[in-house]
């Protein structure tokens, strides 16, 4: 045996030996607890009308044109299955069949408008996925109670370790994505973000100081950066943990970014000790030296390794493009780009009869509600999806064939606000193609906190 075949396989060994699975269930509980609340937060909140009722047009993924946005009645019992596959997730009742449930439902929920798209679905998404793959009902679980078999506690190492490789992809990507002149020399969007917070008590007034927005956003990158690290040795463990809770809840306090900071907390439990909730709760620890290896088979094997690459490529793909990610958004969705740029838009519509040349301006607000426009104003794709609608709605009404232009003037991270799309292109002919025709960014610095009032 080659020394290449012996370290493969005392790999293929490690990943397969036994460790508790408590840590796996804990898991499994609080993202399923995680994911009732939100729900519940989200059907109390009044957001199913304002997203989903109100619009009359709803922006949709390529090949998903055909999901329907229910009536009210039904996108509350959408939301309420959703709700109750969850906490079967998290009791461990009949689990794999819920984990595809709460799968099915929350991603078709969110594929109904892609304007709602938050990267931290897109990670609920895949932490379910990973979850239903994996024996995480073995433990604390309703399936567990009822099942004649005998307890089995033990699972194999590679899931723990599968789940930390897909947090700390997410850590990765973020530092990554921070890692130019307008994060770290102009230190914005923070600062933008920081003096839209004035109103908050106590420390607002203190807000608008350039220093604590270069502070922030050079602390988020070090965050990023080293967390993993600290979580995985055993040593620093409990004090980055910490300083998870802290950055987390300090970015929950003065950023409206939904239920991405509690979900970032309750996934980097993964990196404890897989007997931790044992211990917390002065259970008995189960002898892993008495349990035998986890078989992998071969197609198993395989598709972990193409699950990680997979995470560890596509997040970058927007180095193969041209342009700058956030200002061209090619590649900008999936990618972990958390938080790292602000954008303010003007749009207007050119229809233009192709028969006798008549022009009509066309506000976007007409078809779409506030937040929606918000959305739409920075993204190449989603305005000319909607100009494909403009185009059928014009047909619809009689004015004949027409093309469809735009005067898109964008802002990005406090930079005068430039063309984004060739105003001269027929977004109709175009198509999925439109990103050969969204402009340069001008090379010009974003704003600079520290010139504020000069």
């Amino acid at each position: 045996m080659t020394n290449g075949s012996r370290t493969l396989s005392g790999l293929r060994l490690h990943l397969t030996q036994p460790v508790d699975g408590a840590s796996l269930a804990a898991f499994r509980i609080l993202l399923g607890l995680v994911m009732v609340s939100g729900l519940v937060r989200f059907l109390l909140s009044g957001w199913v009308e304002e997203l989903l009722v109100r619009p009359s047009y709803f922006f949709k993924y390529p090949g998903l044109e055909w999901l329907p946005v229910w009536e009210p009645q039904g996108l509350h019992i959408h939301i309420g299955v959703a709700i109750c596959a969850a906490l079967c997730v998290a009791v461990g009742f009949a689990y794999r069949v819920s984990c595809l449930v709460f799968i099915m439902s929350f991603l078709s929920l969110q594929a109904m408008d892609m304007s709602n798209y938050l990267n931290h679905y897109y990670l609920v998404v895949i932490l379910f996925s990973l979850l239903l793959c994996m024996p995480a009902h073995r433990n604390f679980s309703v399936d567990q109670a009822l099942s004649r078999r005998d307890p089995q506690p033990f699972v194999p190492r590679w899931v723990i370790y599968l789940l930390r490789f897909q947090v700390a992809m997410v850590y990765l990507y973020a530092a990554i994505a921070k890692i130019g002149t307008d994060w770290l020399l102009y230190a914005q969007p923070m600062s933008i973000w920081l003096s839209a917070r004035t109103h908050l008590p106590v420390i607002g007034p203190y807000l608008t100081a350039p220093e604590l927005a270069f502070i922030m956003s050079w602390a988020g990158l070090v965050y990023d950066l080293t967390i993993v690290g600290f979580l995985l040795w055993a040593r620093t463990r409990v004090i980055a943990y910490c300083a998870v809770l802290v950055f987390h809840g300090a970015t929950w306090a003065l950023f409206d970014i939904g239920m991405f900071p509690i979900i970032m907390v309750t996934a980097t439990t993964i990196f404890f000790s897989p007997s931790w909730p044992r211990k917390m709760f002065r259970l008995r620890v189960p002898d892993t030296s008495l349990a035998p290896s986890f078989a992998i088979s071969k197609p198993w094997l395989v598709a972990g390794v193409i699950w990680m690459a997979f995470q560890a490529v596509f997040p970058a793909r927007h180095y193969f493009y041209d342009g700058n990610v956030l200002w061209n958004e090619n590649g900008m969705r999936y990618a972990w780009k958390v938080m790292v740029r602000e954008k303010m838009g003007s749009i207007t519509y050119r229809v233009v009869r192709h028969t006798d040349g008549r022009r009509w301006d066309v506000n976007p607000a007409r078809y779409l509600e506030p937040r929606q426009l918000s959305e739409m104003s920075g993204q190449p794709d989603l305005i000319v999806q909607l100009a494909h609608f403009i185009h059928q709605d014009f047909a619809r009404l009689g004015k004949g064939d027409v093309a469809v232009k735009v005067d898109a003037l964008v802002s990005l991270n406090g930079r005068p606000a430039a063309r984004l799309i060739d105003p001269d292109v027929d977004l109709i002919q175009e198509g999925w193609r439109i990103h050969q025709h969204v402009l340069p960014l001008p090379n010009v610095p974003p704003l600079d906190p520290r010139r504020k009032g000069r």
